[in-house]
């Protein structure tokens, strides 16, 4: 009953006419904050669902939501978004006081192909405290063209949506990827971060360096390629995948994230799929019982990968077994990162006994 939610979110295939269930959504979920965009593909039920909606809705009784919307992005400044988290969160306060990591996380959808999601995700995060965040970015289908975020009756390109939950409820905040760093690697020599695009690799151009690394002819680059071998940063101690999205004609890689000139990148290796979904959601369930519900954000590549593979259906078995509802992303935001290639997302846990 939409009554008795504080939130009802939706993830639609760009097959829909989107003013027509802009609409629909409006009528539908009336006095309720509804957030939704456009995706890749969608996870349900019954795994990936792809031409579908999908979606989830959370009872008022046990979440308090507040949720801002940020439009024209292309304008955005650094500064704007801590002052957006900060308002947001006092908003929240004003309703529920004492909001703090063990009893809030942040949750937050970006158009796709803003590439602003780096100073967005940063900024916001500064503000948060010692809230978590996770999202996702909008996707289109795999075209690349255009990608939709819905608030307040309409679907729109350049916006994103935070949202804040309070709940009385455990839940647990994550990240995976299955790939790990290689000994191969290369340093970027050319690149424009803003537009995402590295022009040379170790003093070439970037796709003959690349296609060196991985020991094929530069004419073999594709989707299917370039989803199984990416490469990976080491920030904080860590390693974090990098998406290639294409190539160009003129030897440039465009990449799914900012990648400053001077950065290690190191050609990832990847790990079983399958069996690190299978661990990181199993670790998931150890630590909070069996979740009622999972919200997930699943890279593009990722899905590109399992549909190259032929593990599709393994994958979409287990999202079904961990009552996972999400969507297929052109991105993944992870507290303060910007991330490619990995799963992110928030387990909810059952209700605490009285």
């Amino acid at each position: 009953e939409p009554g008795q939610a504080s939130l009802v979110v939706l993830f639609a295939s760009t097959d829909y006419d989107l003013d027509e269930l802009g609409r629909a959504i409006g009528a539908s979920f009336e006095g309720v904050p509804t957030v939704a965009c456009t995706t890749a593909g969608e996870i349900g039920p019954h795994g990936y669902t792809p031409e579908g909606l999908t979606g989830f809705a959370l009872p008022r009784d046990e979440f308090t939501v507040e949720v801002a919307c940020i439009d024209d992005l292309q304008q955005f400044e650094y500064q704007n978004g801590g002052a957006i988290a900060t308002k947001l969160r006092s908003r929240l306060e004003n309703r529920a006081p004492g909001a703090r990591g063990d009893n809030t996380f942040a949750f937050m959808i970006v158009d796709g192909l803003s590439r602003m999601e780096e100073p967005l995700t940063a900024a916001v995060h500064l503000s948060l405290g010692d809230i978590q965040l996770f999202g996702g970015s909008a996707g289109d289908g795999g075209t690349f063209e255009r990608t939709h975020v819905y608030w307040n009756g309409e679907f729109r390109t350049d916006r994103a949506l935070l949202t804040l939950i309070r709940t009385s409820r455990p839940f647990l905040v994550f990240r995976t990827q299955h790939f790990v760093a290689s000994d191969k690697r290369m340093v970027v020599t050319e690149s424009d971060p803003a537009q995402r695009v590295v022009y040379a690799i170790d003093g070439e151009p970037a796709t003959k360096a690349y296609a060196r690394h991985l020991g094929i002819p530069v004419e073999e680059l594709d989707a299917e390629i370039f989803a199984c071998h990416p490469v990976v940063v080491k920030m904080g101690g860590e390693y974090f995948v990098r998406s290639i999205m294409r190539h160009r004609p003129d030897g440039a890689i465009e990449f799914a994230c900012a990648i400053d000139q001077g950065v290690v990148l190191r050609l990832a290796e990847g790990v079983d799929l399958v069996k690190n979904l299978e661990q990181t959601l199993g670790s998931v369930r150890q630590k909070l019982g069996p979740p009622e519900l999972i919200v997930g954000c699943d890279c593009f590549f990722r899905f590109v990968e399992a549909q190259t593979r032929d593990i599709q259906g393994e994958v979409g078995r287990i999202m079904r077994d961990h009552n996972v509802v999400g969507f297929v992303t052109y991105g993944e935001q992870f507290n303060a990162a910007h991330v490619n290639q990995t799963l992110t997302g928030v387990a909810i846990g059952a209700r605490r006994a009285a």
